[in-house]
């Protein structure tokens, strides 16, 4: 702290000693304010980190937050795609058990869950359009409506043969319910149809089920009046 040497009190005289020695106290307050301001420089830089930690801390958590409801967000929507998916395969998709774990391929990992998500709902929607109506199968619809021609006449034959054999309240009802069975046989050929249709992704349009109801209700009407005859001619 001082620049006094012992054998500078040799050399000097007392006056010079005595104005040395004074300068002592000003050069320790000098280096006390120095590093009392150096003490508090780092002490604020210290603080200052401290609050930029805090901060980052903070900002960890509600980043963990986001990520969480976002991650449940997914979870959630990845489920209703899974349900919906089901629903529209059926049992082709019980194969997979439950909900695939999910999986990013490595070429695509610039991409983020809810795009995926996008293009996995875009493709459970996707329906593909329905195949045009060949001959064939207009020919095979035009059976179904022969058929439940053919299946309501009989049926209804043999309940009003049944009604008639009979007495009570069947003898009564055998009529009304075997003309309720000559019309319901065209109608579940169109059903029979439909199902066929599905199966073959071809689309039943309205004149196609006017042609199958219409095919089995003049056949149903044809032979139940062919079979009237017979049986009054018969008689």
């Amino acid at each position: 702290m001082s620049e006094l040497e012992p054998a500078d009190f040799e050399r000097a005289d007392y006056r010079t000693v005595l104005r040395r020695l004074t300068t002592l106290d000003q050069r320790a307050a000098d280096l006390r304010a120095e590093a009392i301001a150096w003490h508090a420089e780092q002490r604020a830089a210290a603080d200052e980190a401290v609050q930029a930690a805090e901060e980052q801390v903070r900002a960890a958590r509600r980043a963990v937050r986001e990520a969480q409801r976002d991650l449940e967000e997914v979870d959630a929507q990845a489920a209703g795609l899974w349900a919906e998916y089901v629903h529209r395969v059926g049992p082709v998709a019980e194969r997979f058990g439950k909900l695939p774990p999910a999986s990013i391929p490595r070429q695509r990992s610039d991409l983020e869950a809810r795009d995926y998500l996008a293009e996995v709902e875009k493709r459970v929607k996707w329906t593909p359009p329905a195949r045009p109506i060949t001959f064939g199968v207009k020919l095979l619809f035009g059976v179904f409506g022969l058929a439940g021609g053919i299946v309501g006449a009989l049926l209804n034959q043999v309940l009003r043969d049944t009604g008639a054999a009979s007495t009570g309240d069947w003898h009564q009802a055998a009529p009304v319910v075997a003309l309720l069975v000559l019309l319901a046989c065209p109608v579940l050929a169109v059903v029979g149809a439909k199902l066929v249709a599905d199966r073959r992704k071809v689309g039943l349009d309205t004149s196609t089920v006017v042609t199958i109801l219409g095919t089995g209700l003049v056949t149903a009407m044809l032979l139940f009046t062919a079979m009237q005859y017979a049986a009054g001619g018969s008689a």
